[in-house]
């Protein structure tokens, strides 16, 4: 994709695998398209990847959408942005020829906000999602049916910045968009854990 509207690796799966999970790679503030392949990689070291960079910079820091300050998000922007990587994703499909059936979003901080956003627009070009330390992207959303049948949300009990209620939010809201919603809760902060792995390998195994 040489004219791409974001930069981004894809890396296939191995040519011994039929018809692969494909993961979509959604990094947190400060990440960029490198940064979550361990984490793809631990959860499914069969899948393919793709993995896009944010094109919002914030004192050099890449980012998905901008925010106003500390959990304060620039909704007008978040609907722009979301619409704009639900196209890069769309041509990416096309492009890279991935099974749209077999395509996991896997969101972290910010990474997970934008794919809720997309799934709370109803443009989300994925089936199911992963979402960890995910707060609610719009205010008062205008819920279209989700696109994202199953959705995983694992919060940190610790969280100073995604606190606990923020997942029970998204997940009501999920829910009302025609969502499958499971929630779940990890024994820690805003960072991530083994357990976190675990129950995403889990659930995906599940949702299968």
């Amino acid at each position: 994709m040489k004219d791409s509207t974001f930069i981004h690796r894809f890396v296939p799966a191995a040519a011994s695998q039929s018809g692969p999970r494909t993961l979509l790679l959604l990094h947190g503030t400060g990440g960029d398209e490198n940064d979550l392949m361990d984490l793809g990689h631990a959860i499914d070291s069969r899948a393919a990847i793709l993995s896009p960079r944010g094109n919002v910079i914030e004192k050099g820091a890449p980012r998905f959408f901008r925010r106003l300050t500390e959990g304060v998000f620039d909704e007008e922007d978040v609907m722009v942005r979301a619409h704009e990587l639900a196209g890069f994703i769309a041509a990416a499909i096309a492009h890279y020829e991935i099974r749209v059936e077999q395509l996991v979003a896997v969101g972290y901080s910010n990474g997970a906000n934008i794919a809720a956003a997309m799934m709370l627009l109803g443009i989300a070009p994925f089936p199911k999602a992963i979402l960890f330390r995910a707060m609610v992207p719009l205010s008062t959303p205008n819920l279209a049916t989700s696109h994202a049948a199953q959705v995983l949300i694992s919060e940190g009990r610790l969280d100073p910045i995604a606190q606990p209620e923020n997942g029970q939010r998204l997940e009501k809201l999920l829910q009302q968009s025609g969502a499958q919603v499971d929630l779940i809760f990890q024994s820690s902060g805003h960072e991530l854990t083994e357990n976190d792995v675990a129950a995403s390998r889990q659930w995906l195994d599940s949702a299968a």
